[in-house]
């Protein structure tokens, strides 16, 4: 494993201080081909209690849309890891982001965590073992004392310390600490949302499934969508159609399997 990247006299950070903890993760989508594996580097950024968790890629675009630009644009629903965190109300949001809309979507699921006295080191720090379910997954944690916030990666907190490493069961996702960073102001770009919940969330997901490419009466921008062979013929949009929702069936691994969408 790859050596953290920590500061010196980070155990002595008060808690108004804003902090990022960087996180590998890991994740196969399509468990026909369990050697294609996904990996981003997703950033958790917290700061008097208050988190957010999302890729370097979403961050970015966070980042451009409150300077007025174009952020990264969307179009399906699954395999989304934005992640809002009020640890001192308890309260947990994912955010979907679909055509240029945010979704709230509240994670009522409580987290159960067993504590066990097995120990080890991961980098620098000292950790210790806790188990819970979450998603209808069983997730193996390793959380430090010595990094004393208690958040971790995606959904995940609740521990005495900050997670630093956590997989599923069945070793299909996983989140690894691989740098510390502090300073800076958290930023949230996702402000205004819509409500929804689980069942409205496979809605929207089965209505991109259903016409993938329907652009024109889904974001009511007045485009007509268009795709040409190697040769510049234009393609029948069934066709275009039809190879994503190829895609979409042969990615249906998502971590919340519990909530996972049935599209035949």
């Amino acid at each position: 494993m790859k050596y953290l990247l920590i500061f010196l006299g980070l155990s002595s950070f008060c808690f108004s201080q804003k902090i990022s903890f960087i996180y590998e993760t890991k994740y196969k989508l399509n468990l026909e081909k369990p050697n294609n594996i996904y990996s981003d580097n997703m950033i958790l950024d917290l700061k008097n209690n208050i988190s957010i968790f999302r890729d370097s890629q979403d961050k970015k675009s966070d980042s451009i849309k409150l300077n007025n630009g174009n952020g990264r644009f969307k179009l399906g629903v699954e395999n989304q890891f934005y992640v809002k965190k009020n640890l001192t109300q308890k309260r947990i949001e994912k955010v979907i982001t679909y055509l240029g809309t945010n979704y709230l979507l509240p994670i009522e699921e409580i987290l159960n965590w067993k504590i066990t006295p097995e120990q080890k080191i991961i980098g620098e720090y000292n950790c210790q073992k806790a188990e819970t379910n979450y998603g209808g997954r069983n997730w193996i944690a390793w959380f430090t004392t010595e990094l004393p916030f208690g958040d971790g990666p995606y959904i995940f907190n609740g521990l005495p310390g900050l997670i630093v490493s956590i997989q599923d069961s069945n070793n299909e996702y996983s989140f690894n600490l691989i740098e510390v960073k502090k300073g800076g102001d958290i930023f949230d770009a996702r402000t205004k949302t819509i409500k929804i919940d689980w069942t409205k969330y496979e809605i929207l997901a089965k209505s991109y499934f259903d016409d993938p490419y329907d652009i024109n009466s889904k974001v009511g921008m007045g485009k007509t969508v268009t795709f040409t062979d190697p040769k510049g013929n234009i393609m029948d949009i069934s066709i275009k159609n039809k190879e994503m929702q190829n895609n979409i069936l042969q990615k249906n691994n998502p971590i919340e399997l519990n909530h996972k969408i049935n599209y035949k």
